[in-house]
């Protein structure tokens, strides 16, 4: 399944029916009348938020949705049907952003979440309803409310309870495929990772969600390298696993240019809880892995743990730590669940 976090779309709702213009004939009825009925409803746009899905790949080959109008009234005082409304499914984690992108007008955090986005037209009037004692043989009638229509664009921010930060080639797909059964790309060169990847940790009876993103190179926020588009997929994370390469020649200045990065993008990640580790460490002694980790706990002011995801060495430290700043929402795993996934979302 291929990875798309944002679309472009059109969408339309239905226009009201006309009203009609009718009037009763019948053989032996004295008095007859005016009996046009009124015009159907326009069918709404709704935006419904489901299980099941992670990505907006759909919306590539299809994008327009266009909403059935209402149908016409009738004689003998019949109202027009209204058209059925017309129900686009998202994943959860999607935003309904306008044509310029500058503002959000739907969120969806949630399963089952419905929102009506575009409401149809209301139908017209039939000419039954236009008589009076002085307007005795209406002719006139609504043809219907128009249809609302707009250009909009979908974002989707993945859901997870925590996320991956570092530099490219910093052991965060190894990391996650070590620690879920996400089979992310790990190779010898920078950006093996070029789209999001979630997984799913159990660990000590507790399970939740872990979501790697493209790594991040100074000047990111000014489109550098991928740039900081994926960063949208961890503002909602509690908190953050910054892995650092211990083999990188200045571990501080490593960390530093992610945390610029971070804060440049803004969206409170700088602000956010964060666990930070010293990865690869299976590729060093114990005297440099003890001078490098002090060095970046001076550099951050906070606790470092060595590890490394391709060993196991400090994992489940990490993940210790990891499930602290997550807090009671991490979801308990039952003794009758047999390891079954209990979360609406699957990896990618």
């Amino acid at each position: 399944m291929h990875f798309l976090d944002q679309a472009k779309i059109y969408v339309r709702s239905g226009a009201g029916g006309p009203g009609a213009v009718s009037f009763r004939r019948e053989k032996f009825i004295e008095y007859g009348g005016p009996d046009g009925g009124n015009g159907g409803k326009g069918a709404d746009v709704i935006f419904e938020a489901v299980a099941g899905l992670n990505t907006l790949i759909d919306f590539r080959y299809t994008q327009h949705f266009r909403a059935p109008r209402g149908k016409g009234g009738a004689g003998s005082n019949r109202t027009g049907a209204g058209g059925e409304d017309l129900v686009i499914k998202v994943p959860v984690g999607t935003q309904v952003l306008s044509e310029d992108k500058e503002e959000v007008l739907l969120d969806f955090t949630r399963v089952g979440q419905r929102e009506v986005f575009l409401r149809g037209g209301d139908g017209g009037r039939g000419n039954a309803s236009y008589k009076s004692s002085t307007n005795r043989a209406p002719r006139q009638h609504g043809t219907g409310w128009p249809a609302e229509e707009a250009w909009v664009w979908l974002r989707l921010k993945l859901l997870a309870d925590a996320g991956l930060v570092g530099l490219p080639n910093a052991g965060k797909s190894t990391f996650i495929n070590a620690v879920t059964n996400a089979q992310a790309k790990v190779g010898a060169y920078a950006f093996t990772t070029t789209r999001p990847q979630l997984g799913v940790v159990r660990h000590r009876d507790r399970e939740f969600v872990i979501a790697d993103i493209p790594g991040l190179i100074e000047g990111a926020a000014e489109g550098a390298g991928i740039g900081d588009r994926f960063l949208g997929h961890i503002e909602r994370c509690r908190v953050l696993l910054h892995l650092v390469d211990a083999n990188d020649a200045d571990v501080a200045e490593s960390y530093r240019i992610v945390r610029d990065e971070l804060a440049a993008y803004g969206a409170g990640l700088a602000e956010k809880p964060q666990v930070l580790a010293l990865n690869k460490i299976d590729t060093l002694d114990d005297e440099l892995i003890a001078a490098l980790s002090a060095e970046l706990e001076e550099a951050s002011g906070a606790p470092v743990i060595p590890l490394s995801g391709y060993a196991g060495t400090g994992v489940d430290w990490a993940l210790d730590r990891l499930l602290e700043a997550i807090g009671p929402d991490a979801t308990t795993i039952g003794d009758d669940d047999e390891g079954e996934d209990t979360i609406e979302w699957s990896p990618v």
